[in-house]
């Protein structure tokens, strides 16, 4: 994740850290405020509802996640990136790298949450959209035919998978092994 430097976003990140350590019913404004380091005033200045806190974390979350991975994709596709295994072994040490810290863990909290409130489901819905945009894309570059229908089942996979790595530990090898075998079947008739 990136640094927060201004006020809102300091705010935001705290609440995503708090979200990834207590989950959503963690969330007070008295612990934002002490985690981010402002007054309480200056949360409910720059955001009048909880809701407005938690949509905005995860829009902003999957912001830096879609241009984090949008740049890393771009300068491997500069550096020759242009096969499947590849792409592949990329995203093996992507995930690898990847440590589940209270921010990264955050996310899947606000998927569930959106699944119970109706006014969260709007910006999970945007997420998923950026990432299956992103997706496309990737796969496009990749010669994977019909990269934009195929983008949702890669989306819902690497989501899904990511979430198991997360609960049971299991390696990110599986993610590319999974990866692979979808996206190679993705131009085959239905």
């Amino acid at each position: 994740m990136s640094k927060p430097s201004g006020t809102r976003d300091r705010i935001v990140h705290a609440v995503l850290r708090i979200i990834g350590e207590h989950g959503v019913a963690g969330v007070t404004n008295r612990r934002i405020a002490a985690e981010a380091g402002v007054s309480l005033g200056s949360l409910t200045y720059h955001f009048a509802t909880q809701h407005d806190l938690l949509r905005e974390s995860l829009l902003q979350f999957v912001r830096e996640e879609t241009q984090r991975f949008t740049d890393l994709a771009d300068g491997h596709r500069r550096d020759g990136v242009d096969t499947l295994e590849e792409a592949g072994a990329l995203v093996g040490r992507v995930a690898a790298g990847i440590d589940f810290d209270s921010e990264r863990i955050a996310p899947f909290e606000l998927y569930i949450q959106a699944g119970r409130d109706p006014q969260l489901r709007e910006a999970a819905a945007e997420c998923f959209a950026a990432y299956d945009r992103l997706a496309a894309s990737i796969l496009s570059a990749l010669g994977v035919p019909d990269a934009e229908r195929a983008a949702g089942a890669v989306v819902a996979l690497v989501t899904g998978l990511q979430l198991r790595r997360l609960a049971t530990g299991s390696a990110a090898e599986d993610l590319v092994d999974a990866l692979l075998m979808v996206t190679r079947g993705a131009g085959q008739p239905a």
